[in-house]
């Protein structure tokens, strides 16, 4: 038995047969004997399943989802199996978009069925459905208009609250009316709704005084609507009928002018990050406070790459208020810090560094070249930071039950792409362990990456727009002396 088992889980069985852990408790130390063993020199991630499909594959919370979310497998067991399988639907009423709901752990449903997980999903005539993610069983059906096209599915509030969105190019004349001619997308999001427009502009606003002030009724699912005649509300024909009638511009929380219209709101204290729309700031991402604008000393972050596909920055999601810059060669961990101790009132806030992660490059030896008669050439020319040549960061993931980053590190050797999924821990940014992945990565094509506990799941497009699901999962090898 290793040492790692001696030491840990007879105390952890003796414990709580004592009753000293909690629920909690238990589990983080669980997760934290089971970081270990994945961490350990001796244990292997192997390739166990391969599927393909003609359709995009989605994967959540353990599950992977074939044929536009009709065929959904199980990623816990040692191999991937097949949990059930919905019936066969016309186009007309193909699934356009589906979320994963988990069940509350802070309160009672009405019914047994609630109380598990589910999918919910959006069909193309306007149906949303509450499938069981265990069994498929529908539990559940909404119409829900037969005057807009639905199209989109999202979280406002984590497994709390979601919202139903239309196309975006068919947006109602009172939307545009209301918030302005220059409309091109709307998102709900933690209880604020942003607009984004085609001035180069986003706008936030309280979704919570919108409904405290526009809300002319509240909807009960299957009961009577009597506006609406005798109907229940998301029964066809009618569906749920429009309650919310905004006649003027509700008051505006936030503004920022931003290229493309991304901006993202987070950190401790609050920060938001954009880059500016004039050209001069492309390649470049300012941080500023959303108390005054302020931007932080050290607040523009621009790695000046020269590469084919830009760097990308975001804040941390494990919720420590950390910020993520990911370049092809580097990846930064940048830390919020305030010039005083006491109050923040007036402190001026600066980004610095926590760590780098850096890819491996020998820029010496791709500068010159050696012709068949033994001559010399020296480049005349810059490396590109992705060079296929050279180990480039492609993606990064954060595992949150394990604390840990896993980045893909690509590099094309006989003309083919090898992948490997580097493990670095969250705080330190040192690299613990590193997993070749079997298959090729071809960067021309689309990748998606899944590090879940003792998982790996591989997604990618593959040749004439069909796609590859490649799953991997943690081996003992040999035996521990």
């Amino acid at each position: 038995m290793s040492q790692l088992r001696r030491r840990n889980t007879p105390v952890c069985l003796d414990l709580r047969s004592r009753g000293i852990f909690d629920a909690g408790t238990l589990s983080r130390q669980n997760l934290k004997i089971l970081r270990d063993i994945i961490l350990q020199d001796s244990k292997d991630f192997s390739k166990v399943w391969t599927k393909s499909s003609k359709s995009t594959i989605s994967y959540e919370s353990g599950r992977i989802y074939f044929e536009n979310y009709q065929c959904c497998y199980s990623s816990l067991p040692s191999e991937p199996h097949l949990l059930y399988e919905l019936r066969k639907r016309p186009k007309a009423e193909k699934i356009e978009d589906a979320l994963l709901c988990q069940c509350p752990l802070d309160k009672r449903l009405p019914t047994p069925s609630d109380e598990k997980p589910s999918l919910l999903a959006l069909t193309a005539n306007n149906w949303l459905y509450r499938f069981s993610a265990e069994t498929g069983q529908e539990l559940q059906r909404v119409y829900l208009s037969p005057h807009h096209k639905f199209r989109y599915l999202g979280w406002d509030v984590s497994q709390e609250t979601f919202y139903v969105k239309s196309i975006q190019n068919k947006m109602t004349s009172t939307v545009r009316q209301v918030f302005g001619s220059t409309v091109i997308d709307v998102v709900l999001s933690q209880g604020v709704l942003a607009v984004s427009h085609s001035s180069k502009t986003v706008r936030l606003y309280s979704f919570e005084d919108i409904l405290n002030k526009y809300m002319t009724k509240t909807l009960v699912l299957g009961e009577q609507c009597h506006s609406e005649g005798v109907t229940a509300v998301g029964e066809a024909p009618f569906g749920i009928p429009v309650n919310i009638h905004i006649n003027e511009c509700p008051p505006v929380l936030f503004e920022v002018s931003c290229f493309d219209n991304g901006v993202q709101i987070g950190g401790h204290p609050w920060h938001y990050i954009f880059t500016p729309p004039h050209k001069k700031h492309q390649g470049s991402f300012h941080i500023c406070s959303v108390k005054d604008n302020t931007l932080a000393k050290n607040g523009i972050q621009d790695m000046k790459c020269c590469s084919l596909e830009s760097d990308w920055i975001y804040f941390h999601p494990d919720d420590s208020g950390r910020i993520i810059h990911v370049g092809p060669s580097t990846i930064n961990v940048l830390k919020i810090h305030s010039d005083s101790q006491f109050d923040e009132t007036d402190s001026q806030f600066d980004i610095a560094k926590e760590f780098s992660i850096t890819a491996h490059r020998d820029n010496a030896a791709t500068q010159t070249s050696v012709t068949s008669s033994g001559r010399i050439v020296k480049r005349r020319f810059h490396q590109l930071d992705d060079d296929p040549e050279q180990e480039t960061f492609r993606m990064v993931e954060y595992e949150d039950e394990l604390d840990l980053l896993a980045v893909v590190e690509v590099t094309h050797r006989e003309d083919e792409g090898h992948a490997h999924i580097r493990l670095h821990d969250n705080h330190t940014g040192a690299l613990l362990k590193s997993v070749p992945l079997v298959e090729s990565w071809d960067v021309t094509y689309s990748h998606e990456l899944f590090f879940d506990r003792d998982t790996i799941v591989h997604i990618e497009q593959t040749k004439n727009n069909n796609f590859c699901c490649h799953v991997y999962k943690i081996n003992c090898g040999k035996t521990d002396e």
